[in-house]
């Protein structure tokens, strides 16, 4: 049955697990092809090119991804996610196979960086529609296991794919790789073909603004909605704090320390059985466990696991707290994404989620430069303990955003009313309480915090996906 945008809310439909299956399913397969497709175009590069080829590949990936979230958002709005996700997957499919005939035929640079470009494009118009994806399907807690199971798809995606894509690159070449992420794209596409099955596009608005106009939306909503607000503050203080440490401080402080580069994986692999742990407990139990636990009290204790990092005197000890760390990240996460999604107002869950979106990408490399800067003056152990910091606001944030209450007014945007939560196939009632998801006037990965929401490399945030993955943007601890 085709669902209008007319259609009331569905009170008592219970939530097509089928679908968001397809959605979990479909996404752990494009995602072992990113991931494998990122390895190969890096080392790639390498060889081409050195350090430098690399750097430019990365930013060409990263860039215009990170421009077009915010028109993606205004594009997924308009249009509906079924016809962008449908139209950009299809491209990004057949843009990898031309790349795959490409690259077969040269070893040069340049295609790998027009490739990644016109990529990074294709990402950044398509993520805030997968984004809005599973608020349509599950509200409240249900919403809350299914984030949890895409953060696990997350999670595992980068440890199978990166692998896959070394091995690829050895018994292959690169347009192997690329062609294997084409396939994975299709897969992808078929899963779409099912999970948006019935969606309408919104209603055109009479004397309605450009996409241009309505591209800024995102950062309107943060200004008039308290709760969406503070979740911002509260997802970008932990993607800050996380990212230098891992990325950069890690590696250092165990050279000063004289640990030896075996004590980073381990920590890395620490960090990340954890979140996947916890993510995998979120799936099936997220329900059953108060959003304050999941959102505040893990908070403070990622801000606190990130402090005694760098005061760990051991090997085994920093491994120990890393995995500590993982745990509560997989729950944070999660948390942060759902609470964002169920406070965004109906029809403009595309503007809400590409601002989460380039939170989680846009804090990389600003925590890289800021931190890096520091650490030349204070030394790592002092600027790491500065991150620990930073990643406090994060649970004095979430505080705010549960007691915050919606507008009195509804909000006056010119798809205000025209969400579709609710009138998709399976939609859920909103839930309601003190301390869970607000029916307010109402995302996977840094492309990978200790990602992501990516989720580029898998560092511990899982939530960001790299340069080369598709699908929804997850906040870094994803």
């Amino acid at each position: 049955m085709t669902v209008t945008e007319t259609d009331p809310p569905a009170e008592s439909a219970a939530v097509p697990w089928g679908r968001v299956g397809a959605l979990v399913g479909g996404q752990a397969v494009v995602q072992l092809g990113s991931f494998a497709l990122l390895i190969a175009m890096n080392w790639t590069a390498v060889q081409l090119g050195g350090a430098g080829a690399v750097t430019l590949l990365m930013l060409a990936a990263t860039v215009p991804r990170a421009l077009m979230l915010v028109f993606g958002g205004a594009l997924a709005d308009a249009l509906g996610p079924r016809f962008v996700l449908l139209r950009t997957t299809t491209a990004r499919a057949a843009l990898l196979a031309f790349g795959a005939v490409v690259t077969a035929t040269t070893e040069q640079l340049w295609p790998l960086v027009a490739i990644a470009l016109l990529e990074g494009v294709l990402l950044g118009m398509a993520g805030p529609a997968s984004g809005t994806l599973l608020p349509r399907f599950a509200r409240g807690d249900q919403l809350a296991r299914a984030n949890s199971a895409y953060a696990t798809v997350l999670r595992v995606a980068p440890v199978l794919g990166a692998p896959a894509g070394a091995w690829l690159i050895t018994v292959g070449e690169l347009w192997v790789a690329m062609l294997t992420a084409a396939a994975t794209g299709l897969v992808w596409l078929g899963c779409l073909l099912f999970i948006t099955r019935g969606f309408t596009r919104p209603a055109r608005q009479a004397g309605g603004r450009s996409l241009l106009r309505r591209s800024g939306d995102g950062f309107r909503l943060l200004a008039r909605y308290p709760r969406l607000r503070w979740m911002f503050v509260a997802s970008l203080g932990l993607d800050m704090a996380f990212s230098w440490p891992v990325e950069v401080a890690l590696p250092l402080l165990v050279h000063e320390r004289g640990w030896g580069v075996g004590a980073v994986a381990m920590v890395l692999a620490a960090f990340s059985l954890g979140a996947l742990a916890s993510s995998a407990l979120g799936a099936a139990f997220a329900h059953r466990i108060p959003v304050f636990f999941r959102l505040v009290v893990t908070g403070a204790g990622l801000a606190a696991g990130i402090t005694l990092m760098a005061l760990m005197g051991s090997p085994g000890s920093l491994t120990a707290v890393a995995a500590g760390v993982g745990l509560m990240s997989g729950f944070n996460g999660p948390a942060i994404v759902t609470l964002y999604q169920e406070a965004a107002p109906e029809g403009r869950m595309g503007a809400a989620m590409s601002t989460l979106a380039l939170a989680g990408i846009g804090a990389a490399p600003l925590s890289i430069a800021l931190f890096s800067s520091l650490s030349l003056v204070l030394g790592v152990e002092r600027t790491w303990l500065l991150c620990g910091a930073v990643a406090a606001v994060s649970p004095v944030a979430a505080i705010l955003a549960l007691r915050a209450r919606p507008p009195a007014e509804p909000d006056a945007g010119p798809a205000a009313g025209a969400g579709a939560r609710g009138r998709e196939p399976g939609a859920v009632p909103p839930a309601s309480g003190p301390a869970g998801p607000h029916p307010a006037p109402a995302p996977g990965a840094r492309p990978g915090g200790p990602r992501g929401t990516g989720d580029p490399v898998d560092s511990p945030r899982a939530g960001a996906s790299p340069p080369h993955a598709s699908g929804e943007p997850v906040p870094l601890r994803t």
